[in-house]
């Protein structure tokens, strides 16, 4: 492969900015520019020098091959992070034989090719660059710790220690069998179906912590949902009147709500109107709060939801400083409920978020719905006896392979430039 250097940290002035080299060529690059390699893993001060003198101090660092992020050797150099001391080490790390810069993702993509970091892993990398609330955090840890991987092997080796059993009848078809192989294939097989099922019902919500969920406020014009919106997102997201109707479109703020990310709409006051706009901003305020993860309906005292709210939504009486704070209302201008619905919200968000799995992407259920599919034919297979169980065999190869998408390991070679063109050039 060719030694590959990139700009590891963001572009622009900075206090410290790190070039990145990965390849062959690593350490010859570092001996051109200091003279000398420091030990691996042993951070050394040295002097850049290129062909028209000094570039910059900085610390320098080796890595070996095969002990490295890539697998490969590595070197990497904290400059002082001044675009002209970067640009000027960059431009004499491209006259080199043997150099180039990265691809988008291609340190990374390299770690995949090396084995040090399967397919699951990358994604998780991925989520953990995006994260932006520690509950986002956290599941990227889980993911590019490589626990769904560790869950793909103990699937994989289940399945093929069934595989084994019933290919073993065959094989002996003609010979007595001393013992029946079925409840243990149906027990290794009814395991690794169970904790399928359960990824798959966990992805759903596992992929809205990664994106976000969605929270709605509803309720006729003029109740106070913009001005809510106002008082949680902290600062004017959308406008406010005296005027029925001023919301035409859904508003949205995200916003880290306790470690969870959470979208906030503030949606079209909800009746029925001659005016054309807004009729469409309506239609398109109940599409959206009943898509979305929850709703919070503001009504006026005594009156209905404009609809059904669904198990987990909460209903509030609007503008309480004009009718009484108490109990059950809210106000965006006193403040009044604010913090109870943040924590109500909070709550049911969090019983949400506790059903979910390792498995973050849709990727993932896809591959998952079809090894269980799988499963289920062999099961039907060897509950049916005589020939057609020898059938089984061969369902339970197909699950291994879809299974082994998950990491990486067949049928992905077209997933890989979707995947990486999402990494900065320094991943």
């Amino acid at each position: 492969m060719d030694t590959i250097f990139a700009l590891a940290t963001a572009p622009g002035k900075a206090g410290v900015a790190i070039v990145r080299l990965s390849g062959p060529s690593a350490w010859q690059a570092v001996a051109a520019l200091c003279g000398s390699v420091p030990a691996p893993r042993v951070s050394g001060l040295r002097v850049l020098t290129g062909r028209d003198g000094v570039l910059d101090e900085a610390l320098v660092l080796t890595f070996e091959e095969g002990a490295s992020f890539t697998g490969e050797k590595v070197a990497e150099f904290q400059l002082h992070g001044s675009t002209a001391v970067v640009d000027a080490v960059l431009a004499e790390l491209g006259a080199m034989e043997g150099l180039r810069s990265a691809e988008a993702g291609e340190f990374t993509r390299r770690a995949l090719e090396n084995g040090r970091l399967d397919l699951a892993q990358v994604e998780g990398l991925a989520d953990l660059i995006d994260a932006e609330t520690e509950v986002q955090r956290k599941q990227a840890q889980r993911v590019l710790s490589g626990e769904l991987g560790d869950k793909a092997e103990s699937w994989r080796r289940d399945l093929i220690r069934a595989a084994a059993l019933i290919e073993a009848t065959i094989d002996f078809a003609d010979e007595e069998v001393p013992v029946d192989v079925s409840p243990e294939v149906i027990a290794l097989l009814m395991r690794v179906r169970g904790d399928l099922e359960k990824e798959i019902k966990g992805v759903g919500i596992a992929e809205r912590l990664r994106t976000g969920f969605e929270v709605a406020i509803v309720g006729a014009p003029n109740i106070g949902k913009s001005t809510l919106l106002n008082a949680l997102a902290g600062r004017d997201a959308a406008i406010t009147s005296d005027v029925a109707g001023t919301t035409r479109d859904v508003i949205e703020v995200r916003m880290d709500l306790q470690g969870l990310p959470v979208t906030m709409l503030d949606t079209a006051g909800l009746r029925e109107t001659e005016d054309a706009v807004e009729a469409i901003g309506v239609e398109r305020a109940k599409v959206r709060a009943q898509q979305a993860d929850m709703r919070v309906f503001l009504v006026a005292e005594g009156e209905a939801p404009a609809f059904d709210p669904l198990d987990g939504d909460l209903v509030l009486v609007g503008k309480a400083d004009l009718v009484g704070e108490v109990a059950g209302r809210v106000s965006g201008v006193t403040g009044f409920g604010v913090s109870e619905l943040v924590a109500s919200v909070r709550d049911r968000l969090k019983t949400l978020a506790a059903g979910r799995g390792v498995a973050t992407r849709d990727r993932h259920r896809s591959a998952m719905v079809v090894g269980l599919a799988d499963i289920e034919r062999a099961l039907e297979k060897i509950g049916a006896g005589g020939e057609v169980a020898e059938l089984a065999a061969e369902d339970l190869r197909a699950c291994v392979r879809a299974l082994d998408s998950l990491v990486g390991r067949v049928d992905v070679e077209m997933l890989l430039d979707d995947i990486f063109s999402s990494f900065c050039i320094g991943k």
